[in-house]
């Protein structure tokens, strides 16, 4: 058993509501040290990996890609790049089937691997990084592509910039990994304890926080004296490793913060607006390899486990590998087990297919037995006993959520806090009645969801519409304007300007003035017996064409008298 340093004074704890006393089921997958998973054939790897944009990829069938080469780049700032995690050729860009509870395909990157494993280029390491502007290593982490490792996948660049004027005092690591059967949390602290230290050195000192504490809960005494160890070898006073007791939820990121500074936070706020930020163990390590070694978000520790599977273990696996070929590297199935879950048995999900890849989120994958994860057989009437509500870790009243969840009444969901669910199944798990009481919130949140995107959507088109009708309405105004100001131009010209119509033009009174000095001359010379000169002299020809002329003005004439007759 371990025992905390006397060092420093015991740490006051404190306790949040409800909670589980579970069996850990924790021994079988930490007999050994992790174990390097062989590199797969073939990496499918979704450009969606995280809360957010979806990525957009930057390659096309055909492309080779070398290790740690950028294949997919963030799209606005909620959104996390992508990266080739071994060497090889992209052979489809598809949507493909992924680790969801909806069982939908979504878009994929398909790499065969060449076997080389070969490195592109890497940005340079930051030694000191306590010297470096927080601006790069910001701009560090947000190119890495790292996001929550502890299963929320929200990209840690966002986190670790919060809004203009807010003061973060505290940062939390979450080492406390209270869910049964997942271990991959405690066996990274206890093979890379200095990496976890200085990654939380590294985000501490990018928050301004004055104190970071490490929150493991007391069932994991080797991760403890690792991370204790590794603290007195780096020397970094400000950070303080604290033994919590083991109850679930205790991992749950409010609920951690509770326990440790006593500090609640309020419903619809994020732990930044009471001057806390929580990080993972694994998204700790994360960081310190992108600082340190220019490394990106390519591999994770993976716990394979549950009585399915032949020699429980954790490994580090490339993200996008093949869950088939894990559960083959930890001895294959033992013919045990009926399910295989993604994640815990508490708050994970079943796999439709064992041939979907890993992701950024992926801890776990539970090969259970009938034993592990029984049937609860079908849900009866609720008999309101009340315990869901005693176990709740945040205080709600899931009886009352199911009801309205049930009769498909969101808003009345909403007002009894629904989005303040971690979804962490202690009520459906105490439930006697074995109403699956977290699907209905699930439901309940989706459907809520979908609604708000109407919303929005319609919201959207009436603005658009407002718009163009204040825009036809502006233009309209602006051409009656125009007309009315020439108008008023034309009202304010001189006189002379709008002479009478009896009041000659000079140019059309010369032209009259030319035409009436012609027949003057025509006539004098007329008088004089003297032709034109033009009629004069013609040879035969011509006379021929001013005969053909006057016979065929007199036929005009001709027709012209017939039709007005």
């Amino acid at each position: 058993m371990y025992y905390p340093s006397n060092s420093k004074p015991v740490r006051k704890l404190y306790r949040f509501p409800g909670g589980l006393h579970l069996p850990d089921n924790k021994a079988q997958s930490t007999r050994t040290l992790p174990i390097q998973a062989a590199l797969p054939a073939k990496l499918i790897l979704p450009v969606q990996q995280h809360i957010g944009t979806p990525a957009q990829p930057l390659v096309t069938v055909g492309d080779r890609v070398l290790k740690g080469e950028l294949i997919a780049t963030a799209q606005g700032r909620i959104s996390a790049a992508l990266h080739a995690p071994s060497s090889g050729r992209v052979t489809a860009i598809d949507e493909l089937p992924v680790a969801h509870p909806s069982g939908l395909p979504a878009l994929c990157i398909v790499i065969e691997t060449d076997g080389k494993d070969e490195w592109g280029a890497l940005p340079p390491p930051i030694a000191d990084y306590a010297q470096c502007e927080p601006r790069l290593l910001l701009e560090r982490i947000r190119s890495a592509g790292i996001v929550g490792l502890g299963g929320a996948s929200f990209p840690t660049s966002v986190k670790l910039a919060p809004e203009s004027g807010r003061r973060i005092n505290t940062l939390v690591i979450n080492g406390a990994e209270c869910e049964p059967y997942i271990t991959c949390d405690d066996m990274l602290m206890r093979v890379r304890a200095e990496d976890v230290l200085t990654g939380a050195s590294i985000m501490q000192r990018l928050i301004g926080a004055t104190t970071t504490q490490i929150g493991i809960e007391d069932n994991k005494p080797e991760a403890i004296s690792a991370m204790n160890q590794a603290l007195v070898r780096l020397q970094l006073e400000q950070i303080e490793v604290v033994t919590i007791p083991t109850r679930y939820p205790s991992g749950g990121e409010r609920q951690l913060i509770r326990v440790l500074t006593g500090i609640e936070v309020p419903s619809g706020e994020l732990p930044a607006s009471v001057g806390v930020i929580c990080n993972n163990v694994g998204t700790a390590a994360a960081v310190a390899d992108a600082v340190l070694r220019g490394q990106p978000l390519i591999s994770r520790l993976v716990t394979i486990t549950g009585e399915g599977v032949g020699n429980p273990s954790n490994l580090e696996a490339l993200i996008g590998t093949p869950c088939n070929e894990l559960i083959a590297q930890a001895g294959g199935y033992s013919g045990c087990g009926d399910r295989l879950i993604m994640g815990g048995p508490m708050m994970g999900f079943t796999l439709h297919s064992d041939t979907v890849p890993i992701s950024k989120a992926s801890n776990c994958l539970l090969a259970a037995s009938p034993s592990e994860a029984p049937d609860p057989g079908a849900a009866s009437a609720c008999i309101r006993c009340g315990k869901c509500a005693e176990v709740c870790p945040v205080s709600l009243l899931p009886q009352q959520m199911y009801w309205y969840a049930r009769a498909k009444d969101l808003e009345k969901t909403q007002e009894y806090n629904l989005f303040d669910c971690i979804e962490c199944g202690c009520c459906s798990h105490v439930c006697p009645a074995h109403i699956p009481l977290v699907q209905y919130f699930r439901f309940a949140k989706n459907e809520s969801w979908d609604q708000e995107r109407e919303r929005r959507s319609a919201e959207l088109a009436r603005q658009r519409h407002e718009a163009k009708q204040a825009r036809l309405a502006r233009q309209e105004a602006e051409k009656l304007a125009r007309l009315q100001q020439k108008r008023a131009a034309l009202a304010k010209k001189p006189a002379a300007a709008q002479a009478p119509a009896d009041v000659a033009d000079p140019k059309k009174a010369a032209i009259e003035a030319a035409l009436k000095r012609a027949a003057e001359k025509k006539a004098r010379l007329a008088e004089q017996g003297i032709a034109p000169k033009n009629t004069t002299d013609l040879t035969p020809v011509q006379q021929q064409q001013v005969d053909q002329a006057e016979i065929r003005r007199k036929k005009l004439n001709r027709s012209s008298a017939e039709q007005e007759g």
